[in-house]
């Protein structure tokens, strides 16, 4: 079993018309894990005991026919909490961590029926672009075993990309889903702040990060966001806005006639690759096609975002992981003789590299004497990213662009160099700090390489992000293209 050719609909028929059980899709679904994630290394931990019983189940109560998840397999990214199964956000610090509950995702996903195969590698602590970041494992690209698949969430949409799922959950904090996403052809979307609850996931920029899904498919991944979607108690930051059924909006491949979209500038400014370029202006001349008008437009505040993000998401950072301290759990260093020794010398051994580096910059940032000089202003730069934001959608149902300035790079080409690599989220970070709905979606290719284009639009307005990414899908055939990995053509 691979999930090439597959979306939740066909599944779903064939769960109900007993062309497979929901035991021997799972079972199929470990099968091509196994056979296919040694070249991979999208998994940091298989769920395959408690998977397979919760099949068994599934199959002898039936399967519901009014849900489309029912059975369904999906994996999930390792900085989401999972009930007695391993969480480690592929860190050292977590190493052995089994939590005591399920986060709220989790929760909501195991009551609609579907069956978590595993938990997906990623940037330790969801802190990196190119999961390399792992203290574990390096994951490969889908398409080209030499390149990375992004990050952080790059597990996760190798998992979807290869054909060993068809969904998994990500995380997306300043790209970490729409940039894998785009490096591996598929479709990722980072819903409004506040849409999903962030309960379970474990924090590392908490007015930045967002739980969102991963699929092969728009409609697929219309139909998680509203499984995932919805206030929680537990988590005061949800919104209680109204969560429509996504996927039942997208029936009409005509419903961009006469809107308006915004193609900024600095999108498609210096440093974007030609052929990068040359796929979002193809793209915009369907959309043009379509019905909808193009037209150009500014964010002039931009090019700010990557170091108002690192100031922000690092300052929030060195807070939320305060209480990994090698005291109440997470790793504790041997050969320590006080306090002190316990608290320097874990953090030392437990974190990596990039988690340090953003720890002190964090640190540093909010320090007494230079608060002003950096936290306040990046705050007051956030404030001017949402006003561009503002002025633009105001007269445009959405923008659009290149999700990544390249496609995946080769393993080891950025890794060393931290400021090349916190670039590649130029295009990515604005849509954070504003809070903005951002979906990521095939739109060609660059010499065999997939290229993905964002559409970002107004808070909570998802649905015409969706049917916007829904007819081009249809009208092209990028979302078709799978990877020769597995003998597939």
């Amino acid at each position: 079993m691979n999930y090439f050719g597959k979306d939740l609909a066909t599944l779903h028929d064939d769960l109900l018309n007993k062309k497979i059980t929901v035991v021997d899709l799972v079972q199929q679904t470990f099968d091509n894990i196994d056979k296919t994630d040694p070249k991979i290394g999208a998994f940091l931990a298989l769920n395959k005991e408690a998977a397979l019983k919760k099949a068994a189940e599934i199959d002898a109560a039936g399967v519901d026919a009014d849900n489309v998840l029912s059975g369904i397999p999906l994996a999930i990214k390792d900085n989401i909490v999972t009930k007695g199964l391993t969480t480690t956000a592929a860190s050292k610090m977590l190493e052995n961590f089994k939590p005591i509950y399920d986060a709220t995702v989790v929760e909501k996903l195991a009551a609609l029926g579907t069956v978590n195969v595993g938990k997906t590698n990623m940037d330790e602590f969801a802190m990196g672009g190119s999961t390399e970041n792992s203290a574990f494992k390096i994951t490969k690209n889908a398409w080209d075993q030499d390149r990375v698949p992004g990050g952080s969430s790059g597990g996760s949409a190798a998992a979807v990309a290869s054909g060993q799922v068809i969904a998994a959950l990500g995380s997306d904090t300043g790209g970490s889903i729409r940039q894998p996403a785009a490096f591996n052809g598929i479709v990722g979307m980072k819903p409004t702040y506040g849409r999903i609850s962030r309960w379970g996931l474990i924090a590392f920029a908490s007015s930045l990060d967002e739980i969102g899904p991963m699929t092969r498919t728009v409609k697929d991944n219309a139909t998680l966001l509203s499984a995932l979607a919805g206030h929680d108690g537990h988590d005061l930051t949800s919104s209680t806005q109204e969560v429509p059924d996504f996927a039942a909006e997208l029936n009409d491949t005509t419903s961009v006639k006469g809107m308006k979209i915004g193609l900024p500038t600095e999108f498609l400014g210096e440093g974007v690759d030609e052929g990068v370029k040359a796929a979002i202006l193809a793209a915009a001349d369907k959309y043009r096609e379509l019905g909808a008008t193009v037209e150009e437009v500014s964010l002039p505040h931009n090019k700010y975002g990557v170091a108002a993000y690192y100031i922000i998401a690092s300052s929030e950072a060195s807070s939320n992981l305060q209480r990994f301290d090698g005291i109440r759990y997470g790793y504790r260093a041997d050969d320590v003789t006080n306090l002190e020794d316990v608290y320097v010398k874990s953090r030392s051994e437990g974190f990596g590299d990039e988690v340090k580096r953003r720890i002190m910059l964090g640190t540093f940032s909010l320090s007494a004497g230079f608060y002003d000089a950096y936290f306040k202003k990046a705050a007051q730069v956030r404030t001017l990213i949402i006003d561009d934001f503002k002025a633009v959608l105001k007269d445009h149902d959405f923008i659009m662009g290149p999700v990544t300035p390249t496609t995946a790079f080769k393993i080891g080409d950025e890794i060393s160099d931290p400021m090349t690599m916190y670039m590649n989220d130029i295009l990515t970070i604005p849509v954070n700090l504003a809070g903005l709905p951002g979906l990521s979606l095939p739109a060609g290719q660059v010499a065999g390489l997939p290229v993905g284009m964002q559409l970002i639009g107004r808070p909570f307005d998802e649905s015409t992000l969706y049917k916007a990414g829904y007819v081009f899908e249809q009208a092209t055939d990028y979302h078709n293209q799978t990877p020769s990995l597995g003998g597939q053509a």
